[in-house]
């Protein structure tokens, strides 16, 4: 029999295995890689409509067509085409304060009690809005979310953004420790490589701003190696660190995490199947490594949902899901106040 571990306040969990019902009722899943344009849900659209007069002559199911990607999906570039659509209800203050706010009640109806929100501010300037204005917004809906938000700012992959992301790092800086934890670099990683945005991160570490840095996705290990040598603790996806068995070593001993996104990483056709997820090969590598959603909507998915497909494929113990969710607690830029806290609702 293993440990006993609970998670909710009607559930213990004992023994080796977790059945999906017991996944179901968890509410400690803690989601550290979540796009806020990428999980606009249907009903959160249809709301944003209507509180600022947008007309949306669409069916629930056109929208969810907008929203969602295609099972036939090419690549990582064919899935970011799907933030276009939900990005013209993120351009005022007040769209995007009550975004985050929805959102927020929305992942602790699904059993989150803690999560790390990230964007482009300058994704959200079309409108006149400054990226200092669109972080304040922000950081408004999460004060009224009701679990605690942590918001990452994300830098942008391109060619011709240069002094976007160069204030993005300052804004941060700005409002670290103040609703912002981080920054990150997203965006087409196999157009625009990570080796062109070394002065970006450079500029974070002389600020003190921490981050997390899209890698091993679109691209190899080359590109995971780019964001440990700038000084990234944490890797969004890095999934593709399996191709290289040194880069995996110096992932274990350096304790670096990875933000896996099983669902995504299956729509932008990294993976044919959940069959092929490197799930026990980082287990068994010794690679720190968390579930996360990346885009609720996009991939049609929620943090349960990503447990669940696992737990279909691979089998989770319960050793491995305290280990999971604690991974994902230790890496959280939050207060090691607040850590402590939340590793005390994992155990019973």
């Amino acid at each position: 029999m293993g440990a006993i571990m609970s998670c909710s306040k009607n559930s213990q969990f004992m023994g080796e295995a977790v059945s999906n019902e017991e996944l179901e009722q968890v509410d400690c899943y803690v989601d550290l890689h979540l796009h806020l344009d990428g999980s606009l849900s249907v009903n959160m659209v249809k709301q944003l409509a209507s509180e600022q007069g947008i007309d949306l002559p669409y069916s629930d199911a056109e929208i969810a067509h907008k929203l969602q990607v295609d099972d036939g999906c090419n690549d990582l570039n064919e899935y970011l085409t799907k933030f276009d659509f939900p990005n013209r209800f993120l351009q005022s203050e007040a769209g995007l304060s009550r975004t985050v706010e929805l959102l927020g009640y929305e992942l602790s109806e699904q059993g989150v009690m803690y999560a790390e929100v990230r964007f482009a501010p300058q994704k959200h300037c079309e409108q006149g809005l400054t990226q200092n204005l669109v972080v304040s917004a922000a950081i408004s809906g999460a004060q009224k979310s009701p679990i605690p938000l942590t918001l990452i700012l994300c830098c942008m992959r391109g060619d011709d953004n240069h002094a976007e992301n160069v204030e993005t790092v300052n804004v941060a800086a700005e409002f670290l420790g103040k609703g912002v934890g981080a920054v990150d670099l997203a965006g087409a990683e196999a157009i625009f490589s990570t080796a062109n945005f070394r002065d970006i991160f450079a500029l974070a570490t002389e600020k003190g701003v921490p981050f997390t840095i899209h890698a091993g996705e679109a691209c190899g290990p080359e590109s995971v190696y780019k964001a440990l040598e700038y000084g990234a603790k944490r890797i969004g996806h890095g999934v593709r660190s399996t191709e290289d068995a040194r880069l995996m070593e110096r992932l274990a001993k350096e304790g670096i995490v990875l933000e896996c996104c099983p669902t995504s990483n299956l729509n932008t056709a990294i993976y044919d199947s959940l069959a092929e997820y490197p799930y026990r090969k980082f287990f068994d590598a010794g690679v720190k490594f968390t579930i996360n959603t990346d885009n609720m909507s996009v991939s049609n998915t929620t943090i349960k949902r990503e447990f669940i497909k696992l737990n279909e494929v691979f089998g989770i113990t319960r050793a491995e899901l305290k280990e999971l969710l604690t991974n994902a607690i230790n890496a959280a830029y939050v207060s090691e106040e607040m850590k402590k806290t939340m590793r005390g609702k994992l155990i019973n």
